[in-house]
């Protein structure tokens, strides 16, 4: 029955396999050519593992598995979200295992085998591992499964080839909390007194080891040791084994799982505080935002309640994957929404803390949404909404929820008592139990249909670019980047043609996006570079409404990759742009305070390029490299610039700073051919 699960989610997923790359897919993969390494070499791999720009800490498992899907099929999205898929249903695999293990310890008041029930001595190893006389935890983690495979919520993070960052972290968060439970099912069927028993390793090891691994996917996976913490309060309550197995009472208190949780858990999350908090209590930390950290708490309230409504009862209109048309919470009732959304979420965290002993399981599910959203949707200066964020979090909503909707008469063998009477009773009860049993399965077939319906045309439109981003514009028409997106993808259908239908097509969605309050200067840079490609005109009121755009506020990543691709498309000879107006352009930029270095090298290329001014040039990289000095780009264009004005001192200050760069040598066929642009007495060195 998993594997039939797991067919019908490939066969929904592989109607979106055909599709092509999306948002942040282009800076990740299609534009980081570090990820797109021409053999599997030491050098190249290594700088594909650090090539990532999404993080300072570079997600390199990620980024390695970016480049081995290039190395096997090119740059071919087909083949990055087959990979996707595998990653996905080996998740669903654990899921399983992990559910079916939760179940079996959610105490006999649940109807299933208690953790804490001491194993005999002549307990045979089918006794051990599973006490439950039916197989209704088989049963209900096959459901679980199910819903948690064929979510809509889910489906980015399958189908959104960069997303694959999220699905391989929860992969090792799944085999930590696996082998957790396992080693927790060990340390309380324990007879010995071992300070390091092999169940006390086990917990150990399952926490330490995945956390680090999963962390170089993707940094959520530092939550692992907080799930299994959860697990802990929920379902084992810290207890050793069993004083009398006769009795059912727990041993006291487990000495050596509140230190591992406090050297683990406690000790890095107070390092982790002091170390950000400082920053982020700085404005410049939210500049490039348009809320603060008070508001946004406060909209992460409402986000958080959207996501359970998003994730039990999806609209397509709710997932409309770009959310940038969200309205920032300014207080507690502007919108009012936001004091209600918080006593909601209180209200979840009270519920939990009271079903603990009553129904542990739904606590545990409360406990887990929650929790996976503490580090996305708390203080750290991130986007307010992802679909993907719920990843995990959806999984603690389903353990919440689907056990009370699922029949607790559903068991894979069916068996049942035999009950005395006449043929034609019986038969009549068998029909009254039968139209029970399909009435109590409705609400969970209505759910389950619902899901696999949505996931589906869902996964349709991610099948091909045209169809997606008309759909997704659909979805949210207030939504700046959804609509950038249906023209930009008018533009690639264009071909450049003047004459083409989709030019035509093209102009109203930019048109509309760039109106938009919210907007990047993505719909600008695209209609003045489609214009430009063309040759046709363009319009003043473009330029205008850019340029006003990057002075009433710091530029974010869009725009910054929006005045880039406009300066290589001059550079490249495809764009005939006034200079004046991009030199206004980027003057705007940087007027703010700490422009970021990739607008001041941005700015730097740009004044040597096309302006034919060094001095200028050389000015803006070496801000650019003093603002990021471990980034070996810039230096590397400033070491060109120097030798070009025959520099060769700070040259060579350059090359002795990438020198120091070069870990694991990823960087020396780089330093090789810059050496050989110095005067040859240095290259002896």
């Amino acid at each position: 029955m998993l594997a039939l699960v797991l067919l019908v989610t490939t066969l929904v997923y592989w109607l979106g396999l055909h599709g092509g790359w999306l948002f942040d897919d282009y800076p990740n993969i299609v534009d980081n050519k570090g990820v797109q390494p021409e053999e599997a070499n030491a050098s190249s791999l290594i700088n594909a593992a650090f090539s990532s720009p999404s993080s300072e800490f570079k997600r390199p498992i990620a980024s390695l598995s970016f480049a081995a899907n290039f190395l096997l099929s090119g740059l071919d999205p087909f083949w990055m979200k087959l990979t996707n898929l595998l990653i996905h249903l080996i998740n669903g695999v654990l899921v399983f295992v992990l559910i079916r293990a939760l179940l079996q310890c959610t105490g006999r008041t649940s109807g299933f085998a208690n953790p804490l029930r001491k194993q005999s001595s002549t307990d045979t190893p089918a006794d051990q591992d599973n006490t439950e006389p039916n197989s209704r935890p088989t049963m209900l983690a096959l459901w679980i499964t199910a819903a948690w495979l064929l979510l809509p919520i889910n489906l980015t993070a399958v189908l959104y080839v960069v997303q694959r960052m999220e699905s391989l972290a929860n992969l090792f968060i799944l085999l930590g909390l696996i082998g957790y439970v396992q080693g927790r099912r060990r340390m309380l069927g324990g007879t010995d007194g071992q300070l390091f028993s092999r169940g006390f390793l086990l917990c150990l090891a399952s926490l330490t080891l995945p956390t680090a691994i999963g962390t170089m996917a993707k940094e959520t996976a530092v939550m692992l040791p907080l799930y299994a913490l959860l697990v802990e309060w929920c379902l084992f309550d810290f207890r050793g084994p069993a004083s009398d197995s006769t009795s059912g009472r727990t041993g006291v208190k487990d000495r050596r799982l509140v230190t591992m949780f406090l050297m683990i858990l406690v000790l890095p999350l107070l390092i982790g505080l002091g170390y950000l908090l400082p920053g982020l209590l700085q404005p410049k930390a939210w500049s490039t935002r348009d809320f603060t950290m008070t508001t946004r708490l406060l909209s992460e309230a409402r986000v958080v309640v959207d996501y359970i409504r998003w994730t039990i009862f999806p609209t397509a209109r709710g997932l409309s994957f770009y959310h940038d048309d969200f309205d920032v919470s300014d207080g507690l009732l502007t919108p009012w929404t936001t004091i209600a959304s918080i006593a909601c979420l209180v209200g979840l965290s009270v519920a939990a803390i009271w079903l603990r002993r009553r129904r542990p399981l739904a606590a545990l599910g409360i406990a887990l949404f929650l929790a996976s959203h503490l580090l996305t949707g708390t203080i750290l200066p991130l986007e307010l909404i992802y679909e993907h964020r719920n990843y995990f979090a959806s999984l603690g909503l389903l353990l919440a929820v689907l056990p009370s909707i699922v029949p607790r008469s559903m068991t894979l063998s069916g068996s049942g008592a035999t009950v005395a009477g006449s043929p034609d009773a019986l038969e009549r009860r068998h029909l009254v139990g039968r139209l029970r049993h399909g009435l109590s399965l409705l609400p969970l077939l209505l759910l389950m249909g619902w899901w696999l319906w949505l996931t589906t045309m869902t996964a349709y439109a991610w099948g091909d670019p045209l169809r997606l981003a008309r759909e997704l514009a659909t979805r949210a028409p207030e939504s700046p980047r959804a609509q950038y997106e249906l023209g930009r993808t008018y533009i690639i259908y264009s071909r450049y043609d003047p004459n083409s239908e989709f030019t035509r097509l093209a102009y109203a969605p930019l048109e509309q996006a760039a109106s938009l309050p919210k907007s990047s200067i993505l719909p600008q840079q695209a209609l003045i570079f489609m214009n430009a490609r063309m040759h046709l005109p363009i319009k003043d009121t473009w330029w205008d409404s850019m340029i006003a755009k990057l002075r009433s506020r710091k530029p974010g990543v869009q725009d910054e990759s929006s005045l880039i691709a406009l300066v290589h498309c001059m550079h490249e000879a495809q764009c005939d742009l006034p200079k004046s107006r991009m030199s206004a352009a980027f003057q705007a930029a940087i007027s703010h305070p700490d422009p970021s270095a990739r607008i001041l090298a941005a700015y730097g290329e740009f004044a040597w390029n096309e302006l034919s001014d060094a001095g200028l040039g050389e000015k803006m990289m070496t801000a650019a490299t003093k603002v990021a000095p471990s980034e070996a780009a810039y230096r590397i264009t400033l070491f060109h610039m120097y030798v070009s004005e025959k520099k060769f001192d700070e040259a060579r200050r350059q090359l002795g700073n990438l020198q120091d760069l070069n870990m694991g040598g990823y960087l020396d066929k780089e330093l090789a051919g810059l050496r050989d642009l110095l005067p040859s007495s240095d290259n002896s060195n």
